[in-house]
């Protein structure tokens, strides 16, 4: 099982870097040729696609079209398309391929007819998901879907493709969906490495063998080896390989995890911090003019070496230390994990970081390159983080107060809001938690770590996650990330939800502690297991409830529900959340001088009366 998982987070980091290094995250001219020729090759006898008027020119306009889901809403780059349940009819359409960024692709339940198009491997090459089903194509299974290597869901059932299933398509070793059933197939099922045969997988196809309730195939002719036998020892092959390589992986990172135990245990200081010793003289590039000019001696005095007891956090990103100077002065210095980028890479991105400015966001002062070493220097936040004071350790202090959990979600997410809306260049934080929501000394929410996840290797970390039994901050997950390996603004959405839902329940993101013993899910799903048998009430904190505020707490936990639906878009954007939460607190002192951000779109048009209503 871990040799499994890591092989396939392993895929799944070389798909990003994939995508990434293609350029496939900006907005072109071919995906409006792609969606314009998709629809002049298909006929629409609902009208289904009158929506995708190619006249308004703006930038995100195709986003807002039926069955597109963009990388970012304001991007004219498509991420899948999902046309199912429409009564289009025609032939495959191939303007698909100039829709290059692709990674979702149904086109289900229509009249679609002729063969699927032999190249189809090439057209679609980085779908995770292809669903054909129930339509009308007919000819042979491609063998190009080999092509396809980061094929999750593969759905060809309900059609009239006939011959063999190409036992290339044992060699997908990502599967997890396959389905052919209804067809016209004949010959030998292929064996997955990752999917074990079902018998309703191949269902009402007379002609296979092979499989599970199926008669056994003949023997194949003396005059040469069965295709079959040649996919099975391929799948062989590839299966002792991923092994292997599962078995490195596992004794690497076992040999890591023992070396940071080591480091731990040294009462002298980290083992990484003696060995950039050396390099005291080193300057820290400052960028704040008010932070007083420093170097890498005066980090290290003033984090004791990066003892261990000088740790105020971690995350994915690396560990937090606190520095405090012989001025009485108090840092916060972050030591990055270690990065694949270059040292002019970094100092371009810290470049970025260092202007980019905002009341909810924790200032970068500050950074300092030592060999591999790279170190950020934040402004301290007396406070610490939102987690722990929503969740002590003793359990023994007063628990936070409404007022107050209300002004941290409304300016928690007017930091968000901004970094997505306003910011130039615009950030997708990729990992927001109520750990990385930081509190100053007038607990004013200062989000952390932004901008951070692009200095990150992103094979190494998702290894890393994998590994240690975790998904980025466990909890805080958008569900279609597992589907499409990309951060979105959506996916930021949900993971704020799950910190409004903190706020509201005092509950943790992955364990909740008023559910029943039986209950093994997590704070979303708890959530929504109440809200289904309309009892949301029960999740509001006990501290909370009774204090004529009750109306207010679930207006909140209705903005929180919102955030969390499983369908991307029909999440609002961070602007909308922040606007909802904004009324909510309209009565309070602390919303007075927050002004009203006019962000350069928004993905919905109806007002904010108009979205609460609907959520």
């Amino acid at each position: 099982m871990l040799c499994n998982r890591v092989i396939d987070c392993l895929v799944a980091g070389f798909v990003v870097v994939l995508l990434s290094s293609n350029g496939f995250t900006s907005g072109t001219e071919t995906d409006l040729f792609c969606l314009r020729s998709i629809k002049n090759s298909l006929q629409d006898p609902n009208n289904y696609l009158i929506t995708w008027d190619f006249t308004n020119r703006s930038e995100g306009i195709i986003c807002k079209f039926a069955g597109i889901l963009c990388w970012h809403p304001d991007e004219n780059k498509v991420l899948s398309i999902s046309l199912s349940d429409m009564g289009l009819k025609g032939q495959f359409p191939r303007g698909i391929e100039n829709c290059t960024s692709l990674t979702g692709l149904d086109l289900s339940n229509n009249q679609l007819s002729g063969r699927i198009p032999s190249d189809i491997g090439g057209i679609v090459s980085f779908a995770t998901t292809l669903d054909l089903s129930s339509n009308d194509f007919t000819g042979p299974i491609p063998k190009s879907l080999f092509n396809c290597s980061y094929l999750n869901i593969l759905k060809l059932d309900h059609n009239q493709l006939s011959g063999e299933i190409p036992p290339e398509l044992g060699l997908l070793g990502r599967l997890t969906t396959f389905s052919v059933s209804n067809n016209l197939l004949n010959g030998p099922v292929p064996r997955f490495p990752n999917l074990t045969n079902r018998a309703d997988m191949y269902a009402n196809n007379p002609g296979l063998c092979g499989g599970p309730s199926m008669s056994p195939c003949s023997s194949p002719p003396s005059n040469g080896p069965h295709t079959a036998v040649i996919a099975g020892a391929a799948v062989g092959g590839i299966t002792i390989a991923a092994i292997g390589v599962g078995i490195g992986m596992y004794f690497y990172f076992r040999n890591a995890s023992m070396k940071r135990g080591k480091r731990d245990d040294d009462p002298e200081g980290n083992k990484w911090a003696k060995s950039i010793k050396g390099k005291k003289a080193i300057k820290v590039s400052v960028i704040e003019k008010s932070v007083s000019k420093m170097s890498l001696s005066d980090l290290m005095k003033a984090t004791n070496n990066f003892s261990k007891n000088n740790i105020i956090g971690s995350g994915r990103t690396g560990c937090i230390y606190r520095a405090v100077f012989e001025n009485g002065t108090s840092l916060m210095v972050k030591r990055l994990q270690e990065s694949q980028h270059t040292e002019k890479e970094f100092l371009s991105e810290m470049a970025t970081l260092g202007s980019v400015k905002h009341a909810n966001l924790v200032p970068l002062l500050g950074f300092c390159m030592a060999k591999r070493e790279r170190l950020l220097v934040y402004k301290d936040m007396p406070n610490g983080t939102l987690h722990d004071q929503l969740h002590p350790v003793d359990d023994g202090g007063e628990p936070m107060e409404w007022s107050l959990r209300l002004k941290i979600g409304i300016r928690a997410a007017k930091g968000l809001a901004w970094l997505h809306h306003n910011c130039n260049p615009r950030i997708i934080h990729r990992n927001i938690s109520s750990k990385c929501i930081l509190l100053d000394e007038n607990f004013e929410p200062k989000i952390s770590d932004f901008g951070l996840a692009r200095l990150m290797n992103p094979i190494d970390t998702h290894l890393s996650t994998f590994v240690n039994g975790e998904f980025g901050d466990l909890g805080y997950v958008a569900p279609e990330y597992t589907r499409t390996l990309l951060a979105t603004p959506k996916g930021d959405v949900y993971s704020f939800g799950v910190v409004l839902l903190e706020l509201a329940t005092g509950e943790r993101a992955t364990h909740v502690s008023k559910a029943p013993e039986d209950f093994k899910g997590n704070l979303v799903e708890w959530v929504t297991k109440l809200s289904d048998s309309s009892k949301v009430q029960e999740a509001l904190d006990v501290s909370l409830v009774g204090k004529n505020i009750d109306g207010e707490l679930l207006q909140f936990l209705k903005v929180a529900q919102s955030c969390i639906v499983p369908t991307p878009k029909e999440r609002p954007t961070m602007f909308e959340v922040y606007q909802l939460l904004r009324a909510i607190g309209e009565g309070y002192v602390f919303t007075t001088e927050d002004e009203i951000m006019m962000p350069t779109d928004t993905e919905h048009d109806g007002g904010l009366e108009e979205l609460i209503v609907a959520r």
